[in-house]
């Protein structure tokens, strides 16, 4: 008895780690995602009387382009990736010894009127086979913030985008290091210029728990089980 509540007892905290590595998996709205708005200076009440006021943004000789922190960036997704893999393995041992009755005084050793010799034959072979192909593509288009101007004049950007559809939501998260030179007239650029990226596509609701095992499935599919 004390054994089969030693049992239950395992499987019961085996439950809870597992449940608590979900929770780690979950989607979160973490700030590091977040945007990241502008440091401004207070500046002074603008004078009456001129043409132009400090006040007003009237930026007519410099770059539209993102170039700043919290600046707004079109990250173009174009990410398709295939990968292939397939190995073979065939091997083949055969092995055959014979030995001749041994003859003492000239005469054949023998048992029970049979002759004395040895024989011996083995056989061994291997076939393996393995196959693996993978395709991934992501398209779309995510609107991001630059967070950091680094030294060398790259822009640090990230950013995620919410979309709630039906009964659950969809997550898309960015970030990055992009040139300057990359960023095309619209202030975009292709996710395949951003170096350092790190995109996640993710979901939440009844449409994406209905796609995923329970976490008693999932221990039993693990690499902890020995069978």
């Amino acid at each position: 008895m004390a054994s089969i509540n030693s049992l239950l007892r395992g499987f019961t905290a085996i439950g809870w780690l597992l449940l608590a590595g979900c929770a780690a998996h979950s989607v979160r709205n973490d700030a590091p995602w977040a945007a990241t708005a502008p440091v401004e200076a207070e500046q002074a009440p603008p004078a009456d009387g001129s043409i132009y006021h400090d006040a007003q943004n009237m930026e007519l000789f410099t770059d539209a382009h993102a170039h700043r922190a919290g600046d707004i960036l079109t990250i173009v997704l174009q990410e398709s990736t295939q990968a292939s893999k397939k190995a073979t393995t065939s091997t083949s041992k055969n092995d055959s010894v014979a030995l001749a009755a041994p003859t003492i005084f000239g005469q054949a050793v023998t048992l029970n009127g049979k002759a004395a010799s040895v024989g011996l034959n083995g056989k061994n072979a291997f076939d393996g086979a393995g196959s693996s192909t993978q395709s991934n593509q992501l398209t779309g288009q995510i609107t991001v913030t630059v967070a950091k101007r680094l030294a060398n004049g790259n822009l640090f950007v990230r950013g995620e985008k919410w979309l709630t559809i039906n009964q659950g939501q969809e997550l898309v998260r960015i970030s990055g290091i992009v040139r300057p030179q990359d960023i095309a007239q619209d202030n975009s650029v292709p996710s395949t210029r951003v170096a350092d990226a790190h995109i996640a596509y993710t979901g939440r609701g009844s449409l994406a728990d209905a796609n995923t095992q329970g976490w008693l499935s999932r221990f039993f599919n693990s690499k902890w089980m020995p069978f």
